[in-house]
């Protein structure tokens, strides 16, 4: 089973401040609650240790993450593989009057039980946050703690 999930958001900002953030492979990762911890390549691939609350997984899972498709200043494509799971996530922004729209797709594949049905339950919150932590980087709204 794969688990998709797309949403549009909207914003009142430049779309190169919004490119700033989704091209930004720090920013992306420090945006998902999942990611535990993370570390960014001279490539621009990264490592990310992601902490699935399910019985199968006792410890964190090391997804190792790169680019597949960057066509600065509207699209990024990026790829995650590991034993668990593979996760695929593109960004494209669509300039407007009163600044863009980022469309959003992330599709996951489980590899071990109980993997896509975390996602199923989780992906769209997951969305959530990339969408806030973005709105805090472009002082859209204000950062609240947990």
């Amino acid at each position: 089973m794969t688990v998709r999930v797309s949403r549009t958001f909207e914003f009142a900002a430049d779309p190169d401040d919004v490119w700033a953030f989704i091209s930004n492979p720090d920013k992306r990762a420090g945006a998902i609650s999942v990611v535990d911890s993370y570390e960014v390549h001279e490539d621009g691939s990264a490592t990310w240790q992601v902490a699935l609350p399910i019985p199968v997984i006792s410890s964190t899972v090391t997804v190792e993450t790169e680019n597949l498709r960057m066509e600065p200043p509207n699209r990024v494509k990026f790829i995650g593989r590991s034993k668990a799971l593979r996760v695929t996530g593109e960004h494209e922004i669509e300039p407007t009057d009163s600044g863009c729209n980022l469309h959003n797709e992330f599709i996951v594949e489980g590899r071990l039980p109980g993997v896509e049905r975390f996602f199923k339950r989780n992906l769209d919150e997951e969305l959530s946050n990339l969408e806030r932590a973005l709105r805090v980087e472009l002082d859209l709204i204000e950062e609240v703690d947990p």
